[in-house]
């Protein structure tokens, strides 16, 4: 559900037409006894399933509730995230994130967008004009201020790539360090999407960033107005007695949850998710595996125990290829009741629904010969939230050894468009986008 939306949005920009945005919308939690559950809470009782904390018919219990309706994942996971920032850099309607799918305010979006694409046709503003560096900007402010997926980093890459957009990983380093973390939102939080919409959605919090110099109020929309403009009739806070937003005094984190890592396991970068709960640091003995099937085996086979560091490689854009979602394995570790004792790394990716000490879009990536191909079973591993790195206790001299004798493994295809694919596309780093190095 997350990929679609920086589809949409790279074909915009590409296109250079006149076009409004228009998100599905968030579906509704489901109850289980109770308490809201949703597709992340299928996948952590699979975990428990496997560590014998729920029998068979108590999965099947969460499994037959977890999704009541249509709608994105339920927390801020990656559609969520996406569609937030998609609102936030201006091409979508206001509170077009932020409501339910089922709903009739959806519908209403949908209309209102084909009155504003008339709009826009009018007055021959087209998504370069809303797309510049400072809607980015406030893209990545808005992401982090919800406590947003760690694939909004690829996913804005490869937009403003798209955009001829100059946007680079350490932006969101700059940004990180001035924007706090607010939203109580799943996985890390406590609640789903749809109680952020009930107390008036993203719009509020907008304003309230507006207000604080955090986000560009003066960028233009596809309104055709400005950005504070749309969020000035807007309550500059939220309903008393709410615990979903908290104020700019008593934020969550301070500084951002998304960690932009480096060092000598990640030379050219890595994705950290760290909300504060798992800790700021991780030292861990390595459990090497090829593939996310390898290590998902291991993880329910009981395999894994405090204080290993997982790693899955050959995960990358070029290796897997395509980049999946490691969402079976860091769910495993968490129903298994491991979450703040194991850590997890990849040159793949995480679902939004992802939490838990974890870094991700490690590159180079192991198929093209980076650091993570040589890790060994055992090697200590340590990842520094503070410090943003994540280093491998290996001497430079045994690492050049252990590049020597690496062998690149063949691709898993070579015939076919995901062939083409893991021919082209660029490091996770850059977006992994598959038009940067053709050199036409």
């Amino acid at each position: 559900c997350d990929k679609n939306m920086p589809g949409c949005l790279i074909a915009a920009a590409r296109l250079d037409r006149p076009a409004v945005f228009v998100y599905g919308g968030t579906i509704m939690p489901g109850d289980h006894r109770g308490q809201d559950v949703d597709i992340v809470s299928v996948f952590e009782a699979v975990g428990k399933r496997a560590a014998g904390e729920i029998n068979t018919l108590q999965l099947e219990a969460i499994e037959e509730c977890a999704i009541p309706g249509a709608g994105s994942c339920g927390g801020m996971y990656t559609a969520n995230t996406m569609a937030s920032a998609i609102e936030a850099m201006g091409m979508s309607l206001p509170n077009s994130s932020s409501q339910a799918a089922i709903h009739a305010d959806k519908m209403r979006d949908a209309m209102d967008a084909g009155a504003a694409v008339n709009y826009l046709l009018e007055k021959g503003i087209r998504p370069s004009d809303i797309l510049c560096k400072e809607a980015f900007e406030n893209a990545i402010t808005m992401v982090i201020a919800l406590g947003g997926s760690t694939n909004a980093v690829l996913h804005l890459l490869a937009m403003a790539d798209a955009a001829n957009v100059p946007l680079t990983i350490d932006d969101f380093t700059r940004l990180g360090e001035k924007t706090p973390v607010l939203a109580d939102l799943k996985p890390s939080g406590a609640h789903m999407m749809a109680n952020l919409v009930h107390i008036g959605g993203t719009v509020p919090l907008m304003r309230i960033l507006i207000n604080e110099g955090l986000l560009n109020g003066d960028c233009l929309t596809v309104t055709g107005k400005t950005l504070k403009q749309n969020v000035s009739r807007s309550e500059l806070k939220y309903p008393a007695g709410q615990d979903i937003i908290s104020s700019l005094d008593e934020p969550i984190k301070k500084t951002s949850h998304l960690v932009i890592m480096r060092g000598n396991v990640a030379p050219e970068g890595a994705v950290a998710k760290i909300s504060g709960h798992e800790g700021e640091s991780f030292k861990g003995k390595a459990r090497v595996f090829d593939s996310e099937e390898d290590a998902q085996k291991a993880i329910l086979a009981g395999k894994i125990v405090a204080g290993d560091v997982v790693v899955i490689r050959y995960e990358g854009p070029k290796g897997g290829p395509g980049m999946r979602e490691m969402l079976g394995p860091t769910s495993a570790i968490m129903g298994r009741g491991l979450g703040e004792d194991v850590a997890l790394i990849t040159d793949g990716r995480f679902s939004g629904g992802t939490h838990g000490f974890v870094v991700g879009h490690i590159t180079p990536e192991a198929f093209s010969g980076g650091p993570i191909a040589l890790i060994k079973d055992g090697d200590q591993i340590t990842i520094d939230a503070n410090k943003s790195v994540v280093d491998l206790d290996v001497t430079p001299a045994e690492m050049t050894k252990r590049m020597e004798l690496w062998e690149k493994p063949e691709p898993r295809y070579k015939r076919g468009v995901l062939a083409k694919y893991a021919l082209t596309v660029s490091s996770a780093s850059e977006g992994a986008v598959t038009d940067k190095n053709l050199n036409l």
